[in-house]
């Protein structure tokens, strides 16, 4: 029976990448999946049989379709894997990469792609045992999945191309495909026309990298939530715009997500100095509502990815006894959920650009001196780091441009409306490490406010390790690599942070 209503899926996009993870193992079919799958198989083997058409397995693949396929099952699946890759540019990181066969795999197992338990058994039992194909990260238009990196990873797979080797250290490196099967006693897989389809037909790897960006964002908002928090006791700013009342009344279930984060960091007691005004420039006093509203819009985009990566993406799709030729494979999905987590991640990357600003300058900071140096005129204290910043900011717009306004028709007359879905989320993955620089640059600019206030701290604790990390300036000093290990704990600050709070399962929205 179908229904057209679907509920939020049970499973959460942070245990998806659990499950992804170098050390995780995918369980065998079990007999009621094996039994769906064996049933799509059966109705393979009856179009085989008779007169009805198959896309890829009886006609040729795209436009194509209108050509008779190769009597060579395993022809014309090399075919189909060999013509497709031509993917350029670096590899995708093997995280990614060991996410992406996950996504894959899970959709294949689900009995619509007509592909046999034991097949899908023995590609699963390569990826328990490491065999992680390199992908190229540029080239496909994820319209019918994302062909080209998917052939690339079915290359691999098949003892062509190149895989990553993990060693004893949990160190990467690139050998040959057939270097690394050898290396755990594997045999090449054999691809026959409907197993390859099945297999490059999917929206996996724009969706692995997607919900990558979406983990990556989240914690960034975590870590801005805890540097307002800072900026904030320093300043001796007040706290009114965090009360839980503020956003009681509005009723913006990120917005009062978001504020709790931010009381959370702050101390007991904290109270408005007198000399600062009754009410602070938006990037403090706005802080929960930018952030909240970030936070609602990667909730919503959750259950989108979720829903893509247990899903199956395919066709033609073996559905109740027939074949439907349609277009589950189309990354549209994706691609906005991409797109708005790139607008979401500059809104956080410029808060954090301003509360930077507002440290920076003597009119909002309490009358220290311009970029927290200590000799004006003679030093020049953060004025690099706050121009790098701002270069960062920058950038960000320009990566995260939505992708879906880029579409380009290609594929003859075939693939006449296209999502690219891959490019706009490989965009914004740079557009995220962008972000962590300029987190790393407001954790600089806390860090020396501290020390030039006397407010330092000592001991554990993130602000201790910024304080040394970064030590007060006397004297102008070369700072990109202090904004790097600024962002690195304070990276590390907010994944601890988050896995504490989905640890206790208290959610976003608790």
């Amino acid at each position: 029976m179908i229904t057209e209503a679907v509920g939020s899926p049970k499973e959460r996009l942070v245990d998806i990448l659990h499950s992804a993870r170098a050390d995780a193992v995918l369980e065998k079919c079990g007999p009621l999946e094996a039994e769906r799958m064996r049933a799509g198989v059966e109705g393979l083997n009856r179009v085989l049989a008779g007169e009805e058409q198959l896309y890829g397995v009886t006609r040729g693949f795209g436009p194509l379709v209108l050509y008779s396929a190769s009597e060579s099952h395993a022809e014309q699946g090399a075919g189909l894997i060999a013509h497709l890759a031509t993917g350029q540019g670096g590899p995708l990181a093997p995280e990614v990469s060991r996410l992406v066969l996950w996504i894959r795999l899970n959709s294949m197992r689900q009995g619509h792609s007509a592909v046999a338990p034991e097949f899908w058994d023995g590609l699963a039992d390569l990826w328990n045992k490491g065999f992680t194909p390199v992908i190229p990260r540029d080239g496909t238009v994820s319209a019918s999945g994302d062909l080209q990196p998917l052939a690339h990873a079915a290359l691999a797979l098949a003892g062509e191309g190149e895989a990553w080797l993990r060693d004893d250290a949990g160190e990467w490196t690139v050998r040959p495909a057939a270097e690394a099967l050898a290396a755990i006693g594997a045999s090449p897989v054999d691809w026959q026309a409907r197993q390859a389809l099945a297999f490059v037909n999917g929206t996996s790897v724009g969706l692995a990298v997607t919900m990558i960006n979406h983990r990556q964002v989240m914690l960034l908002c975590r870590a801005v939530a805890a540097l307002t928090a800072r900026a904030v006791e320093l300043l001796g700013a007040g706290p009114e715009a965090y009360h839980r009342g503020v956003g009681h009344v509005r009723g913006q279930l990120g917005q009062i997500v978001a504020a709790r984060w931010i009381r959370e960091g702050l101390p007991d007691g904290q109270r408005r100095d007198p000399a600062r005004p009754l009410q602070e420039p938006y990037s403090l006093r706005c802080a929960p509502q930018v952030i909240g509203a970030v936070v609602d819009q990667l909730a919503a985009q959750e259950d989108i990815l979720v829903r893509e990566a247990t899903g199956c993406t395919d066709n033609p799709v073996y559905f109740e006894g027939e074949f439907l030729h349609a277009g589950n494979f189309h990354a549209m999905p994706v691609g906005l959920a991409s797109d708005q987590i790139g607008l979401c991640l500059q809104q956080i990357a410029f808060l954090a650009d301003r509360q930077l600003a507002l440290l920076c300058a003597p009119q909002t900071n309490g009358d220290l001196p311009p970029m927290l140096t200590p000799n004006p005129g003679g030093g020049s204290g953060l004025a690099g780091v706050q121009l790098s910043a701002t270069s960062f900011t920058s950038r960000i717009r320009q990566l995260v441009y939505p992708a879906g306004l880029t579409a380009l028709p290609t594929n003859g007359w075939n693939q006449d409306h296209v999502p690219m879905a891959l490019n706009g989320a490989n965009s914004v993955g740079e557009a995220v490490e962008l972000a962590w620089l300029i987190v790393g640059s407001l954790g600089l600019g806390v860090t020396q406010y501290a020390a030039m206030t006397g407010k330092s701290v000592t001991g554990d604790g993130v602000w201790a390790e910024l304080a040394r990390s970064s030590p007060p300036l006397t004297a102008d000093r070369p700072l990109a690599a202090e904004v790097r290990a600024a962002r690195d704990a304070l990276t590390a600050y907010a994944t601890r942070l988050m896995t504490e709070e989905e640890s206790g399962d208290a959610g976003y929205g608790s």
